[in-house]
């Protein structure tokens, strides 16, 4: 992926397009050392907070709005099903996009999309009015280009951290701890702004991250690294096990037994979580709370114990990041805070829990970020990252909506147990599925691949 390459200035001779020695060059060739480049790496990183961070924000803003205006649980479980279908239709065409036209020039087209349509709502609302239908469409709409954004970023990170001489499994962490950070503060912000000026306004920082996000990698992120990528994209020969299109993506997955394990795991609990975010937290903080702004400040929370999770794994996690760790992680963190709203617990304890979890949860994506470096060859990284991204949020839609129906007519208690021993089932099945074995051999694979 990043090692020794033709052009790298490693060799003491030259040779003419012929094969043969270049007589002409009086002097050997010195090798070179290429020049070490943090600022890349950075600007993607931080592009990414601030949209990640703007993602946040109308994760608070956007139920809120749908529950205010409607005052139906099942309507707050339809705005779901329209914020995440279409990250299966992104996640699905966006890798094959990104793949076809860079991760520099995709990531800068989707962050500017994402600003304008998020930035219709409030300017909607406040001149001609949002009828339901017309929230529906923009939150579709948005949520279709979201995936192709992420989905850039994510990919060029191993390029630019080879260009800083960062060690991948590193790179995965910060950027791990980068949407954690994104998350917390993001939440945050919008519990304040909400509590203060309402959710409209908050959708209007939301749309500035997105704008400021695409200045950061217009500016900062160079377009040497684009021109790579599409290059080495378009030199698979069609018989490649990495050929073109979308279905190359869900091939490589499906003949993966680790990534296969990774993406069903994930699927099913991101249902549990589609129905706890989009649903049963925000009528938690709206009805057992009796105050809509705290649904930011739980999410802050668990996002703040996910940001220490994440940075302690790239200190010490890394080393022990096998299947009892991440099976551990994954029942610590989707548990817990069910079960503590389930028992009825007041701000005081369900925010130290919901940190808690976050911790566990915390080393999580940088443990599958590592191992998915360490599986997916370059030039290929869009396409798999496209189709983990279709495949995880595939059951999202369905968990939003049935949550908002078991909450309707079910209540939100027996909903939220049946959430928290669910999750306890999922979560602990690393221990005893064989495919998950294969996680400390990726993540040797990854940190050697950037060597």
């Amino acid at each position: 992926m990043t090692g020794a390459t033709t052009g790298a200035g490693t060799s003491a001779t030259a040779l003419d397009p012929s094969g043969g020695l270049d007589t002409g060059a009086a002097r050997p060739i010195r090798p070179t050392q290429p020049q070490r480049r943090r600022l890349p790496l950075i600007a993607n990183l931080t592009a990414a907070f601030f949209s990640l961070g703007g993602n946040a924000i109308a994760l608070v803003a956007i139920p809120i709005i749908a529950l205010t205006q409607t005052g139906s649980p099942l309507a707050a479980g339809v705005v779901g099903v329209f914020a995440t279908v279409p990250l299966v239709i992104g996640g699905a065409f966006g890798g094959v996009l990104v793949d076809r036209f860079g991760y520099r020039t995709s990531s800068i087209v989707a962050d500017v999309a994402s600003g304008l349509t998020v930035l219709a709502i409030p300017v909607l609302h406040a001149t001609v009015g949002l009828p339901f239908g017309v929230l529906l469409a923009l939150v579709f709409l948005g949520g279709l280009l979201d995936p192709p954004g992420d989905t850039a970023k994510t990919s060029i990170t191993p390029d630019l951290a080879a260009l800083a001489r960062t060690p991948i499994a590193r790179a995965a962490g910060a950027q791990s701890a980068v949407q954690r950070t994104a998350m917390m503060v993001g939440a945050g912000a919008a519990g304040a702004l909400v509590a203060l000026l309402g959710p409209m306004p908050a959708l209007v920082v939301d749309a500035g991250g997105f704008l400021v996000s695409a200045l950061l990698v217009l500016c900062f992120v160079p377009r040497r690294v684009e021109a790579s990528d599409s290059h080495e994209t378009d030199a698979h020969e069609p018989g490649d096990a990495s050929g073109p299109g979308f279905v190359a993506g869900i091939r490589f997955v499906v003949t993966s037994p680790l990534l296969r394990a990774i993406v069903v795991l994930v699927t099913l609990t991101n249902a549990i979580d589609a129905a706890g975010v989009m649903v049963l937290k925000p009528l938690y903080a709206t009805e057992v709370l009796g105050d809509p702004a705290l649904l930011g400040f739980m999410v802050g929370c668990f996002a703040a114990g996910a940001l220490a999770g994440s940075a302690l794994f790239g200190v010490v996690g890394h080393r022990f990041s096998g299947r009892v760790m991440f099976a551990m992680c994954f029942v610590l963190a989707g548990t817990a805070p069910y079960l503590a709203m389930a028992a009825g617990a007041p701000v005081h304890v369900l925010l130290p829990v919901l940190a808690a979890s976050g911790l566990a949860a915390g080393a999580l994506n940088p443990m599958i970020s590592t191992a998915m470096y360490g599986l997916i060859p370059n030039g290929m990284r869009a396409r798999v990252f496209g189709a983990t991204t279709a495949g995880v949020a595939a059951t999202m839609p369905l968990g939003a909506f049935l949550g908002g129906f078991a909450a309707e007519q079910l209540g939100l208690i027996p909903t939220l147990v049946a959430c928290g021993l669910l999750y306890l089932v999922l979560g602990s099945s690393p221990l005893y599925l064989r495919s998950f074995g294969g996680l400390a051999a990726a993540r040797g694979a990854a940190a050697t691949s950037v060597e």
